[in-house]
């Protein structure tokens, strides 16, 4: 039996050396999908009303808000904190959010303040693909 050695790592790696995931078909195809819709332009149209143009932290974009969701969903993942943990922890979730390397990925309170800020209405209309002139008369 042999004798573990030890080695120095280097300190510092090049984000071109590291590896790069391949992607989960699923949310490649998903996004692709969503693309194809322009629906981050469909849900901050929709959301607009609820975000003032410059105050306090920087907040959520709508459409990653909703991919969240949508992760969350597909996961099966009904809490706010498990859907950030996936976030942080997937190479092929960051790719689908659209995150860098170098983005923290959003942490459980900023999904969770959110939520909280868009409306029950708003939420209904982007799930059910409805324009909000629809989601508000209902």
């Amino acid at each position: 039996m042999g004798t573990r050695t030890s080695e120095q790592l280097p300190l510092w790696i090049a984000a071109s050396e590291l590896p790069k995931s391949p992607g989960h078909p699923f949310y490649m195809r998903l996004s692709a999908v969503l693309d194809a819709q322009d629906f981050d332009r469909f849900v901050e149209d929709l959301c607009s009303g609820f975000y003032a143009p410059v105050m306090g932290r920087p907040s959520l974009a709508p459409g990653r808000y909703f991919r969240l969701l949508l992760i969350g969903y597909f996961e099966g993942l009904d809490a706010e904190r498990g859907i950030a943990w996936r976030a942080a922890d997937s190479l092929a979730v960051r790719g689908f959010l659209r995150l860098a390397l170098d983005e923290a990925a959003p942490d459980h309170s900023t999904i969770s303040w959110t939520r909280r800020l868009i409306n029950l209405e708003t939420h209904r209309a982007v799930f059910t693909c409805q324009p909000q002139e629809t989601a508000d008369r209902e």
